[in-house]
């Protein structure tokens, strides 16, 4: 009579231990793969390089960042491809192109992502945050760049009248991610 409740135990633990096993290993895919996401983006994305503004870095939680205001965050509304008016809150793609200064700037936007582009050309997606008669404010997902503790606001400082080249990787499935981070040369600087 014992043998029967021990036996009946024993495939309960085990099926236990393969169910808390699967979680495990479940928990261990998911962070190998957003790792690897954020990796493939680099690897495989097209780099842009976007012109900013440094402003208020500090968060109590997450500690010291950058937050980036993009010159391609407000454009024009004559920039706009779509047949429809723009509204607030929907994606759009930034079409954006390299200057003769080294960054990419806006070339049109787009309701959905353009059929195809000139070579050179990237499409950036981003949402539109407001609408005005005259131009569309734009959020990319890129507006915060965390830096070690205590060098947000050296990087302001540094920074000062001079704007910030923001190296971002454009991944083909619409993702993107911040590279690198640099202030500006002076015109004179420039190569």
């Amino acid at each position: 009579m014992k043998l029967v409740p021990t036996l009946f135990l024993s495939g309960a633990a085990d099926k236990h231990r393969r169910w808390v096993a699967l979680a495990v290993a479940a928990q261990v895919l998911f962070i190998l793969l957003v790792a690897g996401a954020g990796s493939a983006i680099s690897s495989y994305g097209r780099a842009v390089v976007l012109r900013t503004s440094p402003v208020d870095p500090r968060d109590l939680l997450y500690g010291d960042y950058v937050t980036l205001n993009y010159d391609v965050s407000q454009l024009p509304r004559p920039l706009w491809r779509g047949s429809e008016a723009p509204r607030r809150h929907r994606p759009v793609y930034v079409e954006l192109r390299p200057t003769s200064a080294g960054y990419y700037e806006a070339v049109a936007v787009y309701p959905a992502e353009p059929a195809s582009l000139p070579a050179d050309h990237v499409a950036l997606r981003g949402w539109i945050v407001n609408v005005w008669r005259q131009g569309l404010q734009l959020r990319y997902g890129l507006e915060r760049y965390y830096v070690p503790e205590g060098e947000g606001r050296k990087l302001e400082r540094r920074a000062g009248r001079q704007p910030l080249l923001v190296h971002v990787s454009v991944a083909p499935w619409d993702q993107s991610r911040i590279t690198r981070v640099e202030i500006a040369p002076k015109p004179a600087e420039r190569p």
